[in-house]
């Protein structure tokens, strides 16, 4: 299995001498392309602050983050962006949208980011409504939509630009459970069926458990990483043959 994150040594500080908080302390950590990932941790254990780390969010005090094999702590900042607009995709508990533009222009704001034409922009945005069952909600404002709407709007904005890897901090945590579920189905799915690599931050036991993989957090060490089910990165591994296979049948036609 390819490493698409690896953490060496990670250690992140807030404040300064009296008032200097350690919230990560020395983490050593290896994600692989396909696992869905759970990072476990009561309030205040640091799992949040790993994601944001991990996602290029933040930056850490000491140690190193790669990203296929490439030094992220060491990149300039128009480089990070590029690399984390390119590779990343974002769904957060708290949406973060804007309200009074459409579900559509919220959705395609990845791909201005990264300066596609606007027809190819329009394509793919429609293309990810699609898969989350909003294509119809493309025109309505951002504002008008349920809770749950909005989640799916927030997976179809992370998946637009096709990523390698998807963070999810809480995902279902401000929603019902119905709906709840129908958020984890669409989230699963894309790991399943797509290969995409999940990382979801959590205090949800349940969720966690839906994981191959959970990463339990305590005081900012890891206490604990366990691979609860292989068949991701058996199904991960098998989808990368068959592309492999399809792309060079595809060129031997040529």
């Amino acid at each position: 299995m390819d490493k698409v994150i690896e953490v060496k040594n990670l250690t992140k500080t807030y404040g300064k001498k009296a008032t200097a908080f350690t919230a990560l302390k020395d983490i050593n950590l290896s994600i692989y392309e396909g696992e869905s990932v759970a990072i476990v941790g009561k309030s205040g254990s640091g799992k949040s602050t790993l994601m944001h780390i991990l996602a290029l969010l933040d930056k850490p005090t000491k140690g190193e983050v790669l990203i296929d094999g490439v030094n992220a702590t060491k990149l300039k900042n128009r480089d990070l962006n590029k690399l984390r607009n390119e590779r990343f995709g974002f769904v957060f508990q708290q949406f973060f949208m804007n309200a009074n533009d459409s579900v559509l222009e919220n959705v395609l704001l990845p791909l201005k980011i990264a300066k596609l034409s606007r027809g190819k922009r329009k394509k793919q945005a429609m293309e990810a409504l699609k898969i989350v069952e909003l294509e119809q909600k493309a025109k309505n404002k951002a504002t008008n939509l349920s809770g749950g709407q909005k989640q799916r709007v927030c997976i179809a904005r992370a998946i637009v630009n096709n990523p390698k890897i998807i963070f999810a901090d809480e995902p279902t945590g401000n929603l019902d459970s119905a709906t709840g579920d129908k958020i984890t189905d669409l989230l699963f799915g894309l790991n399943k069926e797509q290969g995409v690599t999940l990382i979801i931050v959590t205090h949800d036991e349940d969720l966690a458990k839906l994981c191959n993989r959970i990463i339990r957090i305590s005081d900012g060490k890891i206490i604990s990483d366990q691979t609860v089910r292989k068949d991701s990165q058996k199904k991960a591994s098998n989808r990368r043959e068959s592309e492999a296979a399809r792309v060079k049948k595809a060129n031997e036609r040529k």
